[in-house]
């Protein structure tokens, strides 16, 4: 019985020493005084709006595009990017519109082009792009298998005239 009553009194004091411990924590948590928020600069400068890339020579490669933003306190509302036009067949959309193309289909032999769909990826520096678009391009050159007698013939043609020589 005397022990029953030293582990009840064992078991009161834990527990007042856990209740007191969570009390001292609250304590100190509340006594922390809050960091007041950093104010968000407020700016009435405008989002960029850019050009179209213009380039520098030709109509592909380096090149330049000018980028404007308005509001009263703009230190700058005007400025010169660096830009790249592609010199391939995707500069038909334009460089700042990037696309994700399926695989080339199958060669249509009526007009010896294939063709592949591509999706609207991105558009950059709020290019003006198609969502969707379709290229084509030919089919290259349809090829019939040659017979193997046709190859040995030769090679032995060739070997026969190393002989001669």
């Amino acid at each position: 019985m005397q022990q029953q009553q030293q582990q009840r009194r064992m078991f009161t004091a834990a527990l007042l020493a856990l209740v007191f411990i969570l009390a001292a924590v609250s304590t100190t948590e509340a006594g922390k005084k809050e960091k007041p928020e950093k104010k968000a600069k407020k700016s009435d400068c405008g989002e960029w709006q850019w050009s179209v890339c213009v380039p520098t020579s030709g109509d592909c490669g380096l090149g330049t595009r000018e980028g404007t933003r308005t509001g009263a306190e703009c230190k700058q509302t005007t400025k010169t990017q660096k830009c790249k036009i592609p010199c391939n067949w995707k500069k038909q959309f334009g460089a700042e519109c990037k696309y994700q193309f399926q695989a080339w289909g199958e060669c249509d032999l009526n007009t010896a082009l294939k063709t592949r769909t591509g999706n609207l990826k991105r558009a950059l520096h709020n290019a003006d792009c198609q969502k969707t678009v379709t290229i084509s391009k030919p089919c290259g050159k349809l090829t019939k298998p040659k017979p193997q007698e046709s190859k040995k013939k030769k090679k032995e043609g060739k070997k026969q005239e190393k002989m001669l020589d």
